[in-house]
Parts: structure tokens; C-alpha cells; sequence
């Protein structure tokens, strides 16, 4: 292990930020422990010894008992007039088994998260929304998974130059908020010019770039798995080397474990490896290089040539400048900023108009394969010119800006959605996924201290599930927002019908931007509690009298198990049998899911 603390090490130094505050967190509890702390070992052997009496004593399920030897469990009140109310002492040895095996390694695994944001407010509001919200994190990856499993499918039956080259870069803009702009046969000529051919190819080949595994990725992973593996290892062989344990001896099993926060951390590991795998592009500065270096070479046509696009205007066919000025929501600024964010956990806000960009460049390419399949040319007055169609002779594809815009003007039939094709299933699947992976890893982390004599809900496990419900009520106030921003964007669809009132738009707009800010509070609230919850664990902070008798959940009735007997072993055998399954399944699930529906001719 001594590997793996080196490891550690390097990691710390590259989050110092993360390294005061814990440090900080140390000396405090260092401060305060010896005042509150209890003595269990010393107040559980008086309490045996017949010290305070056989008021309060009880069996292994709550009732009451005068036989001191037949007594393995106390009440909370007798408890608490023993031993204080107070935590279990603070011990270093604990504290930093437990910090280095879980929350240094998660805390290093989560900065090989992708970012690429134009600046440091925006990676930093990327991984506070990936850890206060692992399902919005997960969320977004299977959705980009599914969006280009999609937009190969859509440009499948198309055949005309240079739809590969379109696929892969629009599958490559995923993570920026695309702009289509068809006017003056901007996206037209794009398409249909032969002299634009090149444009296609460099654009995918600027964009066809990978984000490697690093040495700090594949150390990060492979810390993650050893200690998980290495933990479960011991824990059941702590198990069967206890056939009637102590409550020390219990507590150092559930400890291997980090008391279930290896559980609860345990998505960070797919949704990494899974980012690693999908290589998204999402740095800022190289997305704007490539669009730079690209643009110069785009042609449009003109009433009597074809020239370079920038002698006629600034505008191009495909930007990533976001949205103009004009789209503001008043004084509550642009009610699509989170667009803007390059970060890859924001797919799930620019999917209805990256969807909607999509069909742009799809229904002129449709119209122009269609035309071509019937040797219909670009210019009305020229013959057509060979037989094949992927293969268009360049004189099929050459007019001036009127006849290039005619040519692929959609039929009067033509009709489009406003929220795109097949976005719903995808957006179930998606969450399906994200959910299965959230509560499988949360689910988990709560049934260890669940089934931990005293059996019940308790401070660790309640802890965990105030943690999962808020994330999951994060994603689905996030998501909202991003369906009423679409709804309110002006420009986010050309759909046939009505666009939404003035009034309905405004109102639409306003919650849009109230839902993303609440969410974002809760998203940084439940991210700080995330690295509490582990502190409170490791510092042993849950280990008192109101934490062991599960007050939370049994109430009235609530009961201190001082000596466990084979029931509850073999109770919590099975609990951690079904909690490993749980979690290592649905992290399986999830990795599986990623591998079978990503595209390789996008990645």
C-alpha cells in the first residue's frame, strides 16, 4: 500500500485547495474531539459489570432484559446517561487510513473529470455539478453517447459528398453552443459547392483529436479499484474470522469500507473511464482554432461567381459564439449562459438546440441528395453530368446564390419539431441509465450502515440518502431549466408553428433562469456535504450514542447492539453481499452501456 500512498501524495499536491481545508477540518476536530469525546470501550464494560444498574438493558431486538449477562443491547437513554452524549474519541490511525484509501483518491479521480472552459469559474461550476449531482453527471454522458449513436443514424440514408465529414463534426460539437446560420445560402453553399469540399475535410480533421489516457488518469483508476477490491477482501475476511464479534470488531469491518463512502463514491469511476473513452471536445481555445483556421477557406456563391465567404460578410455557417446580444433576458442576463460552458456536463442543457442545429444541416443535405438522385443540377441549364452520387461531378454543383438557395429549399410539406426527432427516448434512456447508476452506488452506501447492528435508519445511512435525494432532485430542476430555456429561446428552433407568446416566453424564460440558480446552490450545497459526510465518518463523528441507537429511524424504541450475535452477522453478511452486487453491477451496467452504443465512426 505504501505505492498508493506515494500516489497520494502527487495528488495532493495537485489540489492544494482541497488539502488546507481538509487540514483545517483536522485541527478543529482535533480541538474539539477531546472535550466531547466518549469513552465506549470503558462506559459498555461498566454498563456489564452491573455499574448503572439493569435499567435500560435489552436483547439483540430493542426489549427489555434484567439479566446482564443475556443482554446485548442497551436503550438510547441508558446510553446516554453512561457514556454521554458525546463521539467516540477521534483516533489519527483511522482518520488517515480512511482519508487516503477513499476520499484523496475520489478527490483525484474526479479532477481527470473533462473541463476545457473559457475560465476557471466554469470548470470549478463543472465538478461542483458532477459531485453534488452524480446522476446529472452520468445524465450527460449517456446522452452524448446517444447523440451520436443519433446523428450517424440521421445522416445514414443520405448520399451525397461529404456526410461523413458531417457526422463526425457535429458530433464533435456537442460541447459548445452551436450556431447554424442559413442566411444568404450560408449553410446552402456549405453543402452543395464543390469548393467547399475542402472545408468539410479540415474542419473533422481539426476537431479529430483524442483526449489520451494520462498516467495521472490510469494511477487514479487503478487506485480506486485496488483499494475497492482490496477492502471488500478484507471485509469478508474479517467476516468469517468473527462468529460472534464485538461492536470494535464491527466497526473495523464497516471501516474498510470508509463506514460505505467507497460506495458512495464508486460512479466517478465509470463516468470517467467513460469520458476517457468518448475523448470529448470540449477545450475552448482549440474549438475556436480550428473554426479559425477553417473558415478563411469558405465559399458562397454570388449573382455571378463564387467568392470567399469573408469578402462578403463575418457570418459563417457554423459558429460557436453562442447566441447574439440580442438574446438576453433582461436584467437576469442570457437565459442559455450555461450553454456556453464547454464543460461535457452541460450537454444536458444544449441538447434540444443541438438537436435542432443538427436537422438544420441534415434537411439541406436531404433536399440536396434528393435532387441529385433524380440528376436534378445546381444550375437549371446545365446537363447533368455522370451517373454516380457519391461522386458528384463538380459542374452538378455550381450556381449562383439564387439557384443555390432554391435548390435546396425544403418542400411546402416539409414540417419540423420543435424538441427534434426521437428526443424523448433518448432522454428516458439517458436517465434510466444515469438513475440506475446514482441510486445502485447511493443505494448501496446506504444499506451497509443500514443493516449494521442496531439495524435501522441512522445518521450514516441517513446522511447518504439526504445526499442521493438531492442529487437526484438537482438533475430533474436542471433538466426542467433546460427544457423551459429551449422553450423560451427565440432562436433555439425553426419549427412551422407559433412560436410561443411574448408573455409565455418572458415567464418561461424567468423560471428557466430561477430553476438553474436554485439548482446550482443545491448542486454546491450537496458537494460541500459530500466531503463533510466523509469527514464526519472518518473523524468518527457518527460514532455516538444517538448515531448507534438509530434514533432517525426507530424512535422511541431506539437501541444500542453493544454485543452482536451470529443473526446479525449473518444480517450484515448479506447486506454487504447485496451492497457490493448493487453497486459493482450498476457501475458494470453503466461502463457496458457506454461501450455497446458508442459510435466509432464519431469517436
Amino acid at each position: 500500500m505504501s505505492g498508493l500512498f506515494n500516489i497520494g501524495r502527487v495528488a495532493r499536491l495537485q489540489t492544494p485547495s482541497w488539502s488546507y481545508a481538509v487540514f483545517l477540518f483536522v485541527l478543529i476536530c482535533g480541538a474539539i474531539h477531546p472535550a466531547l469525546a466518549t469513552d465506549f470501550t470503558q462506559c459498555i464494560a461498566e454498563i456489564k459489570s452491573g455499574e448503572w444498574g439493569t435499567v435500560g438493558l435489552a436483547d439483540d431486538h430493542g426489549n427489555p432484559t434484567s439479566n446482564i449477562s443475556e443482554a446485548n443491547a442497551i436503550t438510547y437513554e441508558l446510553c446516554i446517561r453512561a457514556c454521554g452524549s458525546g463521539p467516540d474519541a477521534f483516533q489519527w490511525s483511522a482518520f488517515s487510513q480512511q482519508f487516503a484509501t477513499w476520499l484523496l483518491p475520489n478527490l483525484a479521480l474526479a479532477s481527470q473529470l473533462p473541463y476545457g472552459a473559457k475560465n476557471r469559474l466554469g470548470n470549478l461550476t463543472s465538478v461542483v455539478l458532477a459531485l453534488g449531482s452524480p446522476m446529472l453527471a452520468a445524465y450527460s454522458l449517456a446522452l452524448t453517447v446517444l447523440n451520436g449513436r443519433w446523428v450517424t443514424r440521421r445522416f445514414q440514408s443520405i448520399v451525397y459528398p461529404n456526410t461523413g465529414y458531417a457526422v463526425r463534426i457535429l458530433n464533435s460539437l456537442q460541447q459548445v453552443s452551436l450556431r447554424i446560420t442559413s442566411e444568404d445560402a450560408l449553410l446552402n453553399s456549405l453543402v452543395i459547392l464543390h469548393k467547399n469540399d475542402e472545408w468539410w475535410k479540415e474542419l473533422a480533421d481539426a476537431l479529430d483529436y483524442t483526449q489520451t489516457w494520462s498516467m495521472a488518469a490510469a494511477a487514479s483508476i487503478a487506485w480506486v479499484i485496488i483499494a475497492y477490491i482490496l477492502s471488500i477482501i478484507d471485509a469478508f475476511n474479517n467476516f468469517s474470522g468473527n462468529s460472534y464479534p464485538t461492536v470494535q470488531s464491527l466497526r473495523t469491518v464497516v471501516n474498510y469500507f470508509g463506514k460505505g463512502v467507497g460506495f458512495l463514491w464508486l460512479w466517478l469511476l465509470p463516468v470517467v473511464v467513460g469520458w476517457l473513452q468518448i475523448s470529448p471536445k470540449c477545450d475552448w481555445i482549440r474549438l475556436t482554432k480550428a473554426l479559425e483556421r477553417t473558415n478563411p477557406i469558405a465559399y458562397v456563391p454570388t449573382p455571378n461567381d463564387v467568392v470567399r465567404a469573408s469578402t462578403i460578410s463575418e457570418e459563417r455557417a457554423f459558429m460557436i459564439d453562442a447566441h447574439p446580444d440580442g438574446l438576453l433576458c433582461h436584467r437576469h442576463g442570457s437565459i442559455a449562459c450555461d450553454e456556453e460552458l464547454t464543460a461535457p456536463i452541460f450537454n444536458y442543457t444544449r441538447l434540444l438546440g443541438w438537436v435542432q442545429a443538427v436537422e438544420d444541416v441534415v434537411a439541406v443535405f436531404r433536399v440536396a441528395a434528393q435532387k441529385a438522385n433524380h440528376h436534378i443540377p445546381v444550375d437549371p441549364d446545365v446537363v447533368w453530368k455522370g451517373q454516380g452520387r457519391q461522386d458528384i461531378h463538380r459542374d452538378n454543383r455550381t450556381g449562383t446564390v439564387d439557384q443555390v438557395i432554391a435548390y435546396c429549399q425544403a418542400p411546402t410539406y416539409f414540417r419540423r419539431s420543435r424538441w427534434g426527432p426521437g428526443v424523448y427516448k433518448r432522454v428516458i434512456v439517458a436517465s434510466f441509465f444515469a438513475l440506475s447508476l446514482q441510486w445502485g452506488t447511493t443505494g448501496a452506501a446506504i444499506l451497509v450502515p443500514y443493516l449494521t447492528p442496531t439495524v435501522g435508519l441512522g445518521c450514516r445511512s441517513g446522511a447518504y440518502l439526504v445526499y442521493g435525494t438531492i442529487a437526484t432532485f438537482i438533475w430533474a430542476i436542471l433538466l426542467t431549466s433546460s427544457v423551459l430555456s429551449h422553450y423560451a429561446h427565440p432562436r433555439s428552433h425553426r419549427s412551422q408553428r407559433l412560436l410561443p407568446s411574448c408573455r409565455a416566453s418572458s415567464i418561461a424564460g424567468l423560471l428557466s433562469i430561477i430553476l438553474r440558480r436554485v439548482g446550482k446552490v443545491l448542486a454546491t450545497c450537496n458537494a460541500i456535504w459530500l466531503v463533510v459526510l466523509c469527514m464526519f465518518q472518518f473523524t468518527s463523528f457518527f460514532d455516538s450514542c444517538y448515531c448507534a441507537s438509530c434514533v432517525l429511524g426507530l424512535r422511541s424504541r431506539a437501541f444500542d447492539i453493544v454485543q452482536a450475535t451470529a443473526a446479525d452477522l449473518e444480517l450484515m453478511r448479506s447486506g454487504w453481499i447485496a451492497a457490493v452486487t448493487l453497486a459493482s453491477g450498476c457501475a458494470l451496467l453503466f461502463i457496458c452501456f457506454v461501450n455497446l452504443f458508442i459510435d466509432p465512426t464519431c469517436h
